[in-house]
């Protein structure tokens, strides 16, 4: 497996195997899928700020430019990478009802 890749995950979900098909998949070795996140008028910056660091565990610092970029231009690219952490990523965004999109690069 591509170590490279196998770092991303240990970081950005600790635990998280690789499943096999995704071993041998060229697709999910590419950071292929994107969580774009999109501003809204309900949210205040710190509730954003709180479920993006949860959602990419990621810095306070981090997670309040991604929140500065939604609310200055509308959208930011919170996370890059195979799709099923697209998917939690988004999910955990969504649990405070944010609107994101998943797309493909």
């Amino acid at each position: 497996m591509n170590s490279t890749l196998e770092q991303q995950r240990a970081t950005v979900w600790p635990g998280i195997e690789t499943k096999k098909s995704e071993q041998n998949s060229g697709t999910e070795l590419l950071d292929a899928y994107r969580v774009v996140l999109y501003n809204d008028e309900v949210h205040t910056f710190d509730e954003v700020i709180n479920q993006i660091m949860k959602a990419i565990r990621c810095s306070r610092h981090k997670a309040e430019k991604h929140t500065w970029e939604v609310h200055t231009l509308g959208r930011s690219i919170v996370y890059a990478g195979p799709m099923f952490l697209c998917l939690q990523v988004s999910s955990i965004l969504e649990e405070i009802a944010l609107k994101t999109e998943i797309q493909t690069t």
